[in-house]
């Protein structure tokens, strides 16, 4: 039998509350910096070669040592000039490739040890469970961050899908924000508004247990910023959370509606007018432009 998510974690946690703390947990320091180490620096190998060479084979002959002035503006001088920018962008998106191909190997080697899988992970005992959700939990930060933060957020999509982190249907669009980096489902043009918190798992308490459910958003569904969703929360496809609307565990929505507050809960058409000021009339045109769109994506 295949226990709902909601009946596994109750199951779950009633067993591990009669269980005694058995010995502490193990940090994995050294695995941390030398994994962290090999991504920062091998990320900038190629990309180090590729703009080393271009300085000096190309820009400081063919620029910085030429001596007359206007001869800059002319011929090869002036195409080497021009492409200094876009060397330096070649430069950084070859960077960020390598920090994905290098993540995704450590991913899939971590995945291969100890698939990532729903349940409650307990703290107070060693395990290969714990362990490697520890190290997933490190493995995604920085490239996370490298992307996300970069002159080419948008790419973050990307990354999830290649590394394997996330499932990110096209069309979504990722704000920045804490969480939703690992065991996210997001369905195609859904929005994740800034400041949300999509967390997967969650500590009970200071030193508790730690409850890792997926979560999964449907199509067409919007987040707005501040937006927090807990462990095991389903969005049903063309929901409406508003900002600060919050999931607690297993949460889930209906679908085709907005929601708000905490937990989230349905909102009427005229919390709607009120909340948002707007009138019928604006309600009509936007339940208008949504079937519309609705019957374009098929």
């Amino acid at each position: 039998m295949v226990l709902k998510p909601r009946e596994q974690y109750r199951q779950e946690k009633e067993k591990l509350e009669k269980e005694p703390i058995r010995e502490e947990v193990d940090v994995h320091y050294a695995w941390s910096v030398t994994v962290f180490l090999i991504i920062y620096m091998g990320a900038l190998f190629f990309p180090g070669i590729m703009f080393m060479s271009y300085v000096l084979y190309l820009f400081v002959p063919l620029v910085l040592d030429v001596n007359d002035f206007f001869s800059l503006f002319t011929g090869v001088h002036l195409i080497t000039l021009l492409s200094f920018p876009l060397v330096l962008i070649a430069c950084y998106l070859t960077r960020l490739f390598f920090i994905a191909v290098l993540t995704r190997i450590f991913w899939r080697y971590t995945e291969k040890k100890m698939p990532t899988k729903n349940g409650i992970i307990p703290r107070n005992f060693r395990s290969k469970t714990l362990e490697y959700y520890h190290k997933r939990s490190f493995l995604i930060k920085y490239p996370k961050n490298a992307f996300m933060k970069g002159i080419f957020p948008w790419l973050i999509n990307w990354l999830y899908n290649f590394v394997g982190t996330n499932k990110v249907g096209k069309g979504a669009t990722i704000e920045e924000q804490f969480g939703a980096d690992k065991f996210v489902d997001i369905g195609k043009n859904s929005y994740l508004g800034v400041g949300s918190g999509i967390s997967s798992h969650v500590v009970e308490g200071i030193f508790g247990n730690i409850p890792y459910f997926e979560i999964k958003i449907g199509d067409n569904s919007t987040c707005a910023a501040r937006t927090t969703l807990g462990p095991g929360c389903v969005i049903q496809r063309d929901s409406y959370l508003f900002p600060m609307a919050c999931g607690t565990k297993f949460n889930e929505t209906k679908g085709n509606n907005y929601y708000f507050g905490m937990p989230f809960r349905k909102i009427f058409k005229k919390k709607i007018m009120e909340y948002l000021k707007i009138s019928e009339e604006d309600l009509a045109r936007a339940e208008e432009l949504r079937i519309k769109r609705n019957g374009e994506n098929g």
